[in-house]
């Protein structure tokens, strides 16, 4: 691989679309991947939306051989907070010779132009690394799998998707019992999870399963290292 390589953070939300993502992007090798970008909740010490406990993500990250830069949001937090700490990592990351943040988005057009937008003038460029067709994450969530990638749901809209999945083991049993309409990566925001196993990592993440709550109109399936 070429030395000069860009050099890229990848936005980290413990989950399996970003640990894919990871993987995707060292297969390619067009970039060099330096960092996992993670917003954490500063009154809860997790993962914002996710809910994983900080030394969880710490794991990932030494799993995966990358440094984490964490970004502390308040909560609540205002479109605003967010905004201007995720602005500021963004200059610190531009400090440091960072030219790309990549994200592990799949379809959703909305979500990928204000990434777009955020970014445009920074000198940082957004990438893409798993983008494809709303079809196609069918056959992604079994590309994930038959490489070797689990994960866990840590938390479920109850609107969308049965609150019995949280705290489910992402694998093909699973998938096969997600009722029509459900997207099998959760794209639309169905579930979200914590990737404890994959080949973007070293060696699999131990865990078990922790307490499930329903909590501001979601249910949360905390998830415990070993």
């Amino acid at each position: 691989m070429p030395a000069d390589r860009p050099k890229a953070l990848l936005a980290w939300s413990s989950g399996k679309d970003s640990a894919w993502s990871l993987h995707v992007l060292r297969q390619r090798g067009e970039v060099e991947v330096v960092g996992l970008l993670t917003t954490i909740n500063e009154h809860f010490d997790r993962v914002a939306m996710h809910a994983v406990r900080r030394e969880l993500v710490e794991s990932q990250a030494r799993a995966a051989g990358l440094p984490l830069w964490p970004v502390p949001i308040p909560w609540p937090c205002p479109n605003e907070a967010y905004e201007a700490r995720m602005a500021a990592a963004v200059a610190k990351a531009k400090a440091e010779g960072i030219t790309r943040i990549a994200f592990g988005d799949l379809f959703l057009e909305d979500i990928r132009a204000y990434r777009v937008e955020k970014l445009k003038g920074t000198g940082i460029e957004p990438l893409f690394p798993v983008w494809g067709e709303r079809a196609g994450t069918p056959a992604l969530a079994r590309e994930m799998l038959a490489a070797g990638l689990r994960a866990v749901l840590t938390c479920v809209d109850p609107k969308q998707c049965d609150p019995r999945f949280a705290g489910r083991v992402f694998e093909p049993k699973l998938l096969d019992e997600l009722p029509a309409g459900v997207d099998p990566c959760g794209e639309n925001g169905e579930f979200h999870s914590f990737c404890f196993a994959g080949p973007m990592f070293s060696a699999p993440i131990a865990v078990k399963a922790g307490e499930v709550v329903t909590r501001d109109g979601f249910v949360f399936a905390d998830v415990l290292p070993v």
